[in-house]
């Protein structure tokens, strides 16, 4: 199995249906959605990032490594703490959050004495996976760290994966957005965009401009992610779900079609075949409640 290093903003999750119903308590972050789901394939996986020494942070870790997450990588903090999000969900299962982010531990990554240590371990990985969430959340240097760990993989034969996870608020501006995810792309082998993010970034008109975007700028296998239609593949077709679906909660559904995705590939799968391994997983995932439900006997974890 491959040996995958996914990096960014993992958060304590409270999930639910409001105060007054009361809150499940998880975990969840796009790119460590993704490290769950490719932990639970079979794939040998870090998820690297920030914590505090807090109680909620040695609950996080404690957690992952029960879903076979290596936290290796997972540096400490001396005073900052993990961040926090609330999901709630309406009859549709269409999702809004709530976030405490703004000191969390992981946006000071780049600047504690030890990641020096921990890049150099990164960089030898097969597979290397993060967002535009990734790059949000970090300051300007710490931006330039992240990329150039993405060279540093590709340096050493690894493959680096790039999901444009657009999320507003989290940027100065949407120039400032759409100028980091073109400096992102440049260092992908694998581009995972949303068309809806894309639209919103710099007004790709159709899914094929965005794929010829991503191409032109340097990333030769793009999937085009279009929701409940499916997505579009790099040589143009389209690879439809394999069933209609009346979501329970879409968050974490671009994740999870992440970690199949990518678990496919890793194992040789061809693309096509992959895409479908991902739009099962995302499937299955929006069935269920919280951004990574548990295991089930209907959990589709092979390829």
């Amino acid at each position: 199995m491959a040996r995958i290093v996914c990096l960014g903003e993992a958060m304590v999750e409270l999930s639910g249906s409001g105060p007054a119903a009361g809150w499940n308590v998880g975990f969840g972050g796009d790119t460590l959605n993704t490290a769950v789901h490719l932990a639970r394939f079979g794939h040998d996986v870090a998820y690297m990032t920030a914590l505090g020494k807090d109680a909620f942070s040695a609950g996080l870790c404690k957690a992952w490594a029960a879903e076979g997450i290596d936290c290796g990588l997972v540096l400490r903090h001396p005073t900052r703490q993990s961040g926090l999000y609330a999901i709630t969900t309406d009859l549709s299962g269409e999702r809004s959050f709530t976030y405490w982010r703004e000191t969390s531990a992981a946006r000071a990554l780049f600047e504690l004495e030890t990641v020096s240590e921990a890049m150099d371990v990164a960089e030898t990985a097969d597979l290397l996976c993060f967002s535009l969430i990734s790059l949000a959340i970090l300051p300007a240097a710490g931006r330039q760290q992240l990329l150039r760990l993405a060279g540093r993989v590709r340096d050493h034969g690894g493959i680096v994966a790039f999901d444009g996870n657009y999320r507003p608020r989290l940027w100065e501006s949407v120039e400032a957005a759409a100028n980091m995810r073109d400096k992102a792309i440049a260092f992908a082998d694998i581009g995972l965009p949303t068309f809806e993010d894309e639209a919103q970034l710099d007004g790709a008109a159709s899914p094929q401009a965005v794929a010829a975007h991503w191409q032109r700028l340097g990333c030769g296998e793009v999937l085009v992610k279009l929701g409940a239609q499916g997505c579009l593949l790099p040589d143009g077709s389209a690879c439809p779900v394999p069933s209609t679906l009346s979501p329970v909660d879409t968050s974490g559904a671009g994740d999870a079609f992440n970690g199949g995705y990518l678990a496919a590939r890793m194992q040789g799968v061809p693309v096509a075949q992959a895409a479908l391994v991902g739009h099962r997983l995302a499937g299955w995932n929006v069935m269920r409640p919280g951004a990574i439900p548990a295991v089930d006997e209907e959990a589709p974890y092979a390829t």
